[in-house]
């Protein structure tokens, strides 16, 4: 007669603990990988925005406490609002107020002359903020400037001027430009990358209207831009709730939007 061998009891409870231990090392992995990647930390960015004619920054600060409730990554950003040094004005008689650049025309339409040299100062202005950001950590494109009226001019210059590409300089992270208008327009790069939004005013009697489409398409045709976003509102030479969204919705794209931006 055949003696079949002890059944064991203990196989079948070895090979459940197996299958135990596998399963939670397989989600332990699972969760230490979700764990590492929601907690990298976004590189370091910066938005410096440049306020209009007879403002100061206080016009624009306000953009520090909306940015963030309407887009709350934009709440890691570092803000800057540089304030415009007391110019002449020629259009007011000479008269002296906070500005970037002289003004000859107005309104301000396509055909607007330039005030280079004042123009060619501001940007100065913004290198300074921008190597004072650049000392405390932040890269040049993680920086995203931009700009109301007169503010928006320089912003625009600060991004496309051929002088921004000068010395092996990086792009900036994005432009914005709100109720403003392109300048120096012989002078832009040849090409560039540097994400811009646009949002004008469909009233604008101060920045025509015509100089939002004017510059777009000066943008696309001398520069190769493509990464345009732009808006259009019913509003006069002002600021518009829902242009502010969408601002906000851009600045957290170019900056907050792309895994490089992660430490």
């Amino acid at each position: 007669r055949i003696q079949m061998p002890p059944r064991s009891h203990t196989a079948p409870f070895t090979i459940y603990k197996l299958c135990c231990s596998a399963f939670l090392f397989l989600m332990a992995s699972k969760v230490g990988a979700a764990l590492s990647t929601s907690s990298k930390t976004p590189k370091p960015a910066a938005l410096i925005f440049l306020h209009g004619l007879g403002d100061t920054p206080a016009g624009w600060s306000s953009l520090q406490q909306t940015l963030p409730k309407l887009k709350p990554s934009l709440s890691n950003l570092r803000y800057r609002f540089p304030h415009a040094p007391t110019v002449a004005i020629s259009i007011n008689g000479g008269a002296t107020m906070p500005g970037w650049f002289d003004l000859y025309d107005w309104p301000i339409g396509i055909k607007a002359k330039d005030d280079k040299i004042g123009k060619l100062k501001a940007i100065e202005m913004v290198e300074q903020e921008v190597q004072l950001l650049e000392q405390e950590g932040i890269d040049r494109d993680r920086i995203v400037v931009g700009g109301f009226s007169q503010g928006g001019a320089i912003a625009l210059l600060s991004a496309y001027h051929a002088e921004s590409q000068k010395e092996g300089k990086k792009s900036f992270a994005g432009c914005g430009a709100l109720s403003a208008w392109l300048t120096l327009k012989d002078e832009l790069v040849t090409t560039s990358t540097t994400p811009l939004f646009w949002g004008h005013g469909q009233y604008d009697d101060k920045v025509l209207f015509e100089q939002q489409a004017h510059g777009i398409e000066l943008l696309k045709t001398k520069c190769g831009l493509t990464d345009i976003d732009s808006s259009e509102y019913p509003m006069g030479h002002e600021s518009d709730p829902r242009e502010v969204e969408a601002f906000a919705s851009f600045l957290d794209r170019v900056l907050y939007g792309d895994t490089d931006a992660e430490l």
